[in-house]
């Protein structure tokens, strides 16, 4: 841990668009800096079309092989009942939410 480092030790992060680009690259940061993550990203591709679970999965792969803790939530967390299944498998897989970036 390099001086004055943050790190999140013992929290439960939801990060939305987890599966690439900038959510990707905050939910391995902050994976590598200690908190369990739910990386959430039903994978629609960027024209909108072709919903795919890999993307999330394939973050949740990295981080568990670099030593973390993660799950992914695919839903559409563009619908109401997308976002309670977000926070619902962050419940399940961690028993609390500290943070959400979105």
């Amino acid at each position: 841990m390099a001086e004055g480092e943050i790190r999140f030790d013992g929290r439960t992060i939801l990060v939305t668009g987890g599966g690439r680009g900038l959510g990707r690259a905050q939910a391995t940061l902050l994976a590598a800096r200690g908190a369990k993550l739910v990386v959430a990203d039903n994978g629609t591709a960027m024209d909108g079309e072709a919903p795919d679970q890999g993307p999330a999965q394939a973050v949740v792969a990295l981080i568990k092989a670099a030593g973390g803790e993660a799950v992914a939530c695919t839903a559409d967390i563009a619908t109401e009942a997308g976002a309670n299944d977000a926070v619902g498998t962050t419940l399940d897989a961690f028993g609390r939410i500290d943070a959400i970036v979105h």
